[in-house]
């Protein structure tokens, strides 16, 4: 045994002394260390993705969205109290529910501020996926979302409460499908795609993803940049008024948030949605051009900043709902965004995550994750339903229950009473786009400390 252990330890010495010594003697210009200062330029992955681009000759396709981080969460604090306000006593129940359109006549009511993102039937994930979104989903009192789907019987089944999107591949736009959700999302773009149109070819559309989205043979199923028929702003208001007509439930949009952000809200106002999500630049997809993910959009944190203000100023704050929508992992960034203005989050890219958990040993090394969820992925079938609701369930209340320690931290009784009051910022600029204290300095230094140090 010995003699083998040595045989190996003195094989990899020669090996690495030898690859050292090449490093040292060789030219730079063709020396293999070139590669690191060359990916430390281009960065690794964009370095891949050149070379993906350079082989396949087509915009590549990367999935989960951009490795960005364009928010700046980690400057924001929440402000926990003692003196000048009181935390909550431990007996006190901290109110977790949000309601979602308040003047329809079957508004939508979730337990919990966090509701599961669109990701759609066959165009990213797989049906047992989405049956077990949605059963996760039910078990801890919230929503799912269709996404760009048609309407999966199986989900509609195990989701208590079904957010459907109106879409621009028209699969759900017929009143006998749409009638059957509990809310209706108007599906205008995204954070990770913008209004990019999408093409599945047909020989990657199986029998029941056909079905569901009523394709004929050989056909391909296409995303078109804008809704078919919607091509004024007059058309839109038109929808939102025929579709509020037709049913009694919330009627609300979906688009990429952009600096363009105030004039669309403005045109949403006069269509009186009953909510508005705004999908970050962080925002995921099951797979997009990296250009549109890391190079197009407004970052989630400064959409919902500006949509609140906005709203404010319109006097709708809080009577349109705000849903705040990508790159949101942690209980701490979902109750931050809500503290900026949203009433509810969205959650795509954690809830998969939670969702495969432990089944992950299934999947890895030979395979990734996402081949257990995403609707071409090859094992499919080892998705375990309950146990991937059981572990969304976990996870998410979890997320609430670190969200109600801050409620109390902060002496607040309801998560829909948290504000921008009980935050603080640790930067000067982003404290004057938001609005929030800067932590530097007290509450009656703030003008000064702006007017002398950042006269902007």
């Amino acid at each position: 045994m010995k003699f083998i252990h040595d045989l190996i330890r003195s094989f990899f010495n020669e090996t690495v002394d030898k690859g050292l010594s090449r490093v040292y003697h060789d030219k730079y210009i063709e020396n293999l260390f070139e590669m690191v200062p060359a990916g430390k330029k281009v960065g690794i992955i964009n370095l891949v993705e050149v070379l993906m681009r350079a082989v396949q000759g087509s915009p590549i396709s990367r999935p989960l969205g951009s490795h960005l981080q364009f928010s700046p969460w980690d400057k924001l604090l929440f402000n926990p109290v003692h003196l000048f306000r009181f935390p909550i006593e431990e007996n006190i129940k901290i109110d977790t529910s949000v309601t979602i359109g308040k003047n329809r006549k079957k508004p939508l009511t979730l337990s919990i501020p966090i509701i599961i993102a669109a990701m759609s039937f066959g165009g990213a994930l797989s049906k047992r996926a989405k049956m077990a979104l949605a059963k996760g989903a039910s078990l801890s009192g919230t929503a799912t979302n269709t996404g760009e789907a048609g309407l999966l019987p199986e989900e509609r089944e195990e989701a208590k409460l079904l957010i459907g999107q109106y879409n621009r591949g028209g699969w759900l736009n017929s009143p006998e499908k749409y009638k059957r959700l509990d809310a209706i999302e108007i599906q205008l773009g995204q954070g990770a795609q913008g209004s990019s149109p999408q093409r599945t070819k047909a020989e990657n559309i199986g029998e029941d993803y056909r079905e569901v989205f009523e394709l004929a043979s050989g056909e391909d199923a296409v995303i078109h940049s804008r809704l078919p028929g919607i091509n004024n702003k007059e058309d839109f208001i038109q929808l939102v008024r025929k579709l509020k007509d037709e049913t009694e439930v919330p009627v609300g949009l979906k688009i990429a948030a952009s600096h363009h952000l105030e004039k669309e809200l403005a045109i949403a106002l006069e269509a009186e949605v009953d909510f508005v999500t705004l999908d970050g630049a962080e925002g995921g997809t099951h797979g997009g051009a990296p250009t549109l993910q890391d190079d197009l959009g407004l970052p989630t944190l400064f959409a919902i900043s500006r949509a609140a203000k906005f709203f404010s100023k319109k006097d709708v704050f809080k009577k349109i709902n705000i849903i705040a929508a990508g790159g949101l992992v942690t209980p701490g960034q979902m109750l931050k965004a809500m503290a900026l203005g949203a009433d509810a989050v969205y959650i795509g890219t954690a809830a998969v995550m939670a969702l495969i958990s432990e089944q992950v040993v299934e999947s890895v090394p030979f395979k990734p994750p996402t081949s257990m969820v995403v609707y071409s992925g090859k094992m499919t079938d080892q998705l375990d339903i309950d146990t991937g609701a059981q572990n969304l369930h976990n996870f998410l209340q979890a997320c609430v229950k670190e969200m109600e320690m801050v409620a109390v931290s902060i002496g607040k009784t309801a998560l829909s009473e948290i504000d921008k009051s009980d935050l603080c910022c640790l930067d000067p600029f982003l404290a004057k786009a938001t609005g929030i204290k800067l932590g530097y300095v007290s509450d009656e230094e703030q003008e000064i400390f702006f007017k002398e140090t950042y006269p902007f």
